[in-house]
């Protein structure tokens, strides 16, 4: 009986995929700008450079991220993704400058006439095989629940777009003879590099900082007011760590002030494995506990209260403001 592939070992083997038809595209990029000597083929292929040395470092990432935690890392090894897309936005921004340097070159010397016969052919066979690739990083990448595979699989969907845009500029110059187009083109390549790579350092940035992210605090929100049951009166002080494809939360909780300790032991374990086995997979959340202080009755459905104050009468959805609020008692809304 054969064993089913874990999802760290997806992870690796399409990331070690990735490395392997990135080199091949790469190779054929560079033999097809030794065909046809176009200025936009050869930042094209430059940027493949990009691609491979990124594939490399992701290697490594997916490996080391999934590495349990240690005496040194006791969050585990997660933010090593957080360091690949870094390097990689680096890479794609220093690209673009090369790819920029050429392109100016060419214009400069004139000395940019291009040759396509078959060169054209093939580097539109290495196009098509990276855009494939990038669907195929993204697609896995979303299964597995992993941040660098798709940031990986969206740079080379990105490089794929370009490559199409590029495709369709040198068809110009084949049947209208205008060679100044191909250096031109090359420009406009690098100016796009660079405006892809800036977002990529600045969001690998945001993780390693753990900026805020309002899209993922909506959707703990939602997870929080999906999983809300009698006792579970109100959340909030929740704060997100972003440790690669994982998330650590925590918070407060606010749960009846006459429970045993016991008892919210259980209630709250309960909640974060509901959390995490119903919507963030890989992830952690860890509750304080706060006693309701008989300051949220008119809100709190629980029946029997032996403790209640005031009656119930309804309950109101938890806000974002309140569950990312600084305060023991946030101002509540009305019921």
């Amino acid at each position: 009986m054969r064993n089913t592939p874990s999802l760290a070992d997806i992870r690796l083997r399409t990331s070690v995929l990735s490395l392997v038809v990135g080199s091949l595209v790469l190779l054929l990029k560079f033999y097809t700008y030794h065909l046809t000597n176009s200025v936009a083929i050869l930042s094209d292929a430059l940027e493949s450079v990009v691609n491979v040395v990124s594939a490399a470092f992701m290697i490594y990432a997916v490996k080391a991220a999934q590495e349990p935690p240690d005496d040194e890392h006791p969050y585990g090894h997660g933010k090593f993704e957080f360091v690949t897309a870094v390097f990689e936005g680096g890479l794609i921004i220093f690209a673009s400058f090369m790819i920029a340097y050429e392109a100016i070159s060419a214009m400069i010397h004139g000395s940019y006439a291009v040759h396509f016969g078959h060169g054209f052919i093939l580097v539109a066979i290495a196009g098509l095989a990276n855009g494939l690739l990038g669907l195929h990083l993204v697609n896995v990448g979303k299964k597995t629940a992993s941040m660098a595979l798709i940031a990986d699989g969206k740079h080379v969907l990105g490089d794929f777009l370009v490559f199409a845009g590029m495709m369709a500029a040198l068809t110009i110059v084949k049947y209208t003879g205008m060679q100044w187009l191909d250096p031109a083109i090359a420009l406009l390549m690098a100016i796009i590099l660079a405006c892809t790579g800036l977002p990529v350092v600045k969001s690998a940035m945001n993780g390693l900082v753990d900026a805020a992210d309002p899209k993922l605090l909506k959707n703990i929100l939602n997870a929080l007011e999906e999983a809300r049951v009698p006792g579970f009166i109100r959340a909030h002080k929740i704060r997100v760590m972003r440790n690669g494809r994982s998330i650590h939360v925590d918070g407060h909780l606010v749960v009846p002030q006459f429970w045993t300790v016991a008892q919210t032991h259980d209630f709250s374990d309960a909640l974060e494995k509901r959390l995490v086995s119903n919507h963030f997979l890989d992830s952690e959340f860890e509750f304080h506990i706060d006693p309701c202080g008989r300051n949220y009755c008119k809100i709190c459905d629980l029946e029997s209260c032996p403790i209640r104050a005031t009656p119930f009468v309804s309950r109101p959805p938890l806000q974002l403001s309140e569950i990312i609020g600084a305060v023991d008692i946030p101002n509540l809304p009305e019921p």
